[in-house]
């Protein structure tokens, strides 16, 4: 994945969420572009393979088993990697808890991961963004953030409120000049991800969200990194409190 024109050399970043698909792809497009970072995730073993990934780009690479709907876990992750990392100047809130299910376990699922974790993590992240020249929070949002849904409304309602989110955080936090942003993808596919169980288990559900794709295609987690580095960097100086929407146009057809 190209990673020019960005040079994240000497930036500490942390990523929730970092093993698998977009976050993966988020970890090593900044490890690339010459950042340390440190990952977190539920799944030991690919945690430990993306965290050898990472330090082949020869920056310093930290990983640590977290459940990011456990907020005592949270702040934990976030002490060790900035000790591990010499501090934090970007966070990337990039967990999901797939509350698909229009039950309480859905609703709980999508209120901890998609947004308390990523409220607990800027909570614990702020005293060393504040320390930094260069501060920067980023969240995972979604397209489902914008339109009605007939199936899966809690995973929609809390992508929804984390946009909101991000947009107070970043007014809140503009005093001490810590731009916040949000990414909103459309559908992505990667190995073992959601859309490629789709293809397998619901091929009907596949095709018709792949008809409303103008593209043609699903997009790729790399797309969404290349995203991510562009609102972390200098060129982005100036955008917070935004949800950039990144679909290849699928919101264009509803």
């Amino acid at each position: 994945m190209p990673s020019a024109p960005f040079d994240f050399h000497g930036y500490r970043v942390v990523v929730a969420g970092g093993s698998r698909g977009i976050g993966r792809s988020i970890a090593l497009g900044f490890a690339e572009a010459g950042a340390a970072v440190s990952i977190c995730a539920r799944g030991a073993a690919a945690l430990e393979e993306t965290r050898q990934a990472l330090a082949a780009h020869g920056a310093v690479a930290h990983a640590q088993s977290c459940d990011l709907a456990d907020p005592e876990a949270i702040a934990s992750y976030v002490a060790n990697a900035a000790d591990a990392l010499g501090g934090i100047d970007i966070l990337i809130n990039n967990a999901s808890g797939y509350g698909f299910a229009d039950d309480d376990e859905g609703w709980i699922a999508g209120f901890n991961v998609d947004l308390m974790a990523a409220v607990r993590a800027s909570r614990a992240a702020l005293p060393h963004l504040k320390a930094s020249t260069r501060p920067c929070i980023l969240h995972t949002s979604s397209i489902a953030a914008f339109r009605p849904r007939a199936s899966g409304a809690p995973y929609a309602a809390m992508k929804a409120a984390l946009s909101q989110y991000a947009t107070s955080q970043a007014l809140a936090l503009a005093e001490h000049r810590i731009r916040v942003n949000a990414i909103a993808p459309g559908s992505i596919a990667f190995a073992d991800g959601l859309w490629e169980r789709r293809k397998l288990e619901q091929p009907q559900l596949y095709e018709a969200t792949l008809a409303k794709i103008p593209f043609g295609r699903f997009g790729k987690p790399e797309e969404i990194a290349h995203a991510a580095l562009f609102l972390a960097s200098p060129f982005a100086g100036w955008i917070t409190g935004q949800t950039l929407v990144v679909d290849g146009g699928q919101m264009l057809h509803g």
